[in-house]
């Protein structure tokens, strides 16, 4: 079954004295693109929760963000009253500097580089644990969006291979009719020359160039590839980029059958099966 690269899965953990919020969301690339965003204390833990993203989601565009919201009364960060106390000592200083009370001095100061000091603390391992649970909660409603998008996806694939099938069907009704027609114009040509020309060697040019312009083996390699893609469709992995050589190969099929038809009612034929294709393709883009 096959899985669109757009995604989408939140989780919040609750801790004593934190709310942890992780989302994380997927577009298409061509290769795995992971961006994250995390406080500083967790930075530390970064490259195994990218090894875990990584392995589950594969491919595309990935933006993981971890927010830390802290809900008790334990705090990193605290005044540095040394700091503080001179910036005020200093802004008492200043002449003229009116009618400011000790209060909006102390918001200014507190303003300051350096007035608050945020002390390192080590990232707790229940806590951590905790984290990584709900990485792999909302990994896995990523990958259920990921299924959900992909089911739309197969679906709009299925009608797009069997239209191609329908309107191959049709050229190969018409195909002898193409035949005739070729025969004819070349029929008409030697006669509007006015010339007696040897029928067994009319007839062995005709062969010549009605051999030239067959497109049975086009018709039957186009029919493999469609079947090919379907069978890939319905694979237990999802493989967009073996379906994109796949579509590959259908379009080469198409193109030889438009340029060998020589036949307007076989070309209209052709342009309908290349407008199929390449919405094919355009869907493709967003498959893993």
């Amino acid at each position: 079954m096959i899985q669109s690269m757009t995604g989408f899965g939140k989780h919040m953990v609750e801790l004593p004295n934190k709310k942890i919020t992780i989302e994380i969301k997927t577009l298409n690339s061509k290769n795995l693109d992971l961006n994250t965003r995390m406080p500083s204390q967790y930075r530390e833990k970064e490259l195994s929760l990218r090894n875990k993203i990584s392995k589950e989601l594969q491919r595309g565009k990935v933006d993981f963000s971890l927010y830390a919201e802290v809900t008790g009364e334990e705090t990193s960060a605290s005044i540095n009253k040394v700091v503080v106390k001179n910036y005020i000592e200093q802004l008492k200083s200043i002449p003229e500097r009116g009618t400011k009370d000790d209060v909006e001095l102390l918001k200014m100061a507190i303003r300051l580089p350096d007035a608050l000091k945020t002390e390192r603390e080590e990232i707790d391992e229940n806590e951590f644990a905790a984290i990584e649970d709900g990485v792999e909660t909302a990994l896995q409603e990523v990958t259920q969006f990921r299924l959900d998008e992909g089911k739309v996806l197969e679906q709009d694939f299925v009608l797009r291979i069997n239209n191609i099938k329908s309107i191959l069907a049709e050229i190969i009704a018409i195909d002898p009719e193409r035949v005739e027609a070729v025969k004819e114009r070349l029929r008409k040509g030697i006669a509007d020359l006015k010339e007696n020309v040897d029928e067994n060697r009319f007839e062995q040019e005709l062969v010549y160039y009605i051999e030239k312009y067959d497109i049975t083996e086009e018709k039957i390699r186009l029919d493999n590839h469609l079947s090919y893609f379907t069978e890939a469709l319905n694979s237990q992995d999802s493989n967009g980029k073996k379906l994109g050589f796949i579509g590959q190969e259908i379009g080469r099929e198409i193109n030889t059958i438009g340029s060998k038809s020589n036949y307007a009612p076989m070309q209209k034929l052709v342009v309908q099966m290349k407008d199929e294709l390449e919405k094919i393709k355009e869907q493709l883009l967003n498959v893993l």
